[in-house]
């Protein structure tokens, strides 16, 4: 599987063609027609989750249809709370899942509630937000590296350095403190940059409009923004309502902000660069977990590549994602496969 593909695969998520033609890949290893997969979420609030939970159904509505599994089901807490998602795997356990697949809310604090699905014979595979209990699998995007990008992407835009407005995701989540790291060694690095102020957007177009528009009369003039997704059009709405002048926002895949984007450059050349991990990255853990349960010999770490838009590929991409989308990329089992035989051989 190449960044290429990666960066060429945005796609409908409803997108029969696709999603069949990824179930109907053979099968390697024993028989899983017998499992039952379950998803265990923490927090739906906003178009990626929403995106990434369409993914997941739709590959494991097909299949089941194909006999491939006999159930998949997902379930999402009311609160993004580690103690509400713990019970909650606590009960999938009761309830006689073969595999729990986990997009937690902790990368800790869910260790127990992991270790006793574990230690009930349950096979448990972590993606996007991961758990670090030794016994589970984790699935991740370098969330450093986007950090790290987004912050030397302004340093090539803007050389004489400048004052940035960082926008953090939801707190307390693995994937938030990554990205912020990755974000404070870059400044550190370019030290013509310094954070002017921080706002916890959630990952979500209101709530960072909201902070950004409460934060900006107290900042000097903002040369950048750094984020973590769902957070850009927001921002740039915050800047534009407050009459200041519109900095360079690195945004995050959102159909929002990319169409934005897009009427930018063609009024007055706008340019800027937009990364997140693809949503689709459920139906490659779905994926990762079959052929895991088939017995498969599969790493406890595997890495996927992050989704990046350019000027160059804004229009192509942008015509592929749904209104109040996601850019996103569909994973099949034979991508499952090959990015467990890239593992393997490292």
């Amino acid at each position: 599987m190449t960044h290429d593909k990666l960066l060429l695969s945005a796609i409908l998520i409803g997108s029969c063609g696709l999603a069949v033609g990824g179930v109907a890949q053979a099968q390697d290893g024993a028989s899983t027609a017998d499992k039952r997969v379950a998803l265990s979420n923490n927090y739906a609030g906003n178009s990626w989750r929403q995106v990434m939970l369409q993914s997941f159904d739709e590959t494991a509505k097909q299949a089941k249809a194909r006999g491939i599994v006999a159930e998949a089901d997902s379930y999402t807490t009311s609160e993004n709370q580690a103690t509400e998602q713990a019970a909650q795997i606590q009960n999938l356990i009761l309830q006689g899942y073969d595999a729990i697949i986990i997009d937690a809310a902790s990368p800790t604090a869910l260790n127990g509630a992991v270790q006793e699905a574990c230690d009930a014979g349950v096979t448990v595979v972590s993606f996007d937000g991961i758990v670090t209990a030794p016994c589970a699998w984790r699935i991740a995007v370098d969330f450093e590296e986007m950090g790290r990008q987004q912050v030397d992407y302004l340093a090539s835009r803007l050389p004489d350095g400048g004052n940035l407005l960082e926008i953090r995701g939801l707190a307390g989540t693995s994937v938030d403190e990554q990205i912020h790291a990755g974000i404070e060694k870059r400044v550190e690095a370019h030290d013509d940059f310094r954070i002017a102020g921080s706002v916890h957007g959630d990952w979500a177009q209101e709530v960072a409009q909201k902070g950004v528009s409460g934060l900006l009369p107290s900042l000097p003039d903002i040369a950048g923004v750094v984020t973590q997704g769902g957070d850009g059009y927001g921002a740039a709405q915050a800047f534009e309502a407050a009459g200041r002048d519109m900095p360079i926002i690195v945004l995050g895949n959102r159909q929002d902000e990319l169409q934005w984007w897009q009427e930018q450059y063609a009024d007055h050349g706008y340019q800027t660069l937009s990364m997140s991990i693809a949503p689709g990255v459920a139906s490659l853990a779905f994926w990762v977990t079959q052929q895991i349960l088939a017995g498969k010999d599969v790493p406890k770490d595997l890495t996927v590549p992050f989704l990046k838009v350019t000027q160059e590929t804004l229009d192509s991409v942008l015509e592929e994602t749904p209104k109040g989308s996601v850019a996103n990329t569909i994973y099949t089992q034979q991508d499952a496969q090959s990015v467990i035989a890239d593992a393997t051989t490292r």
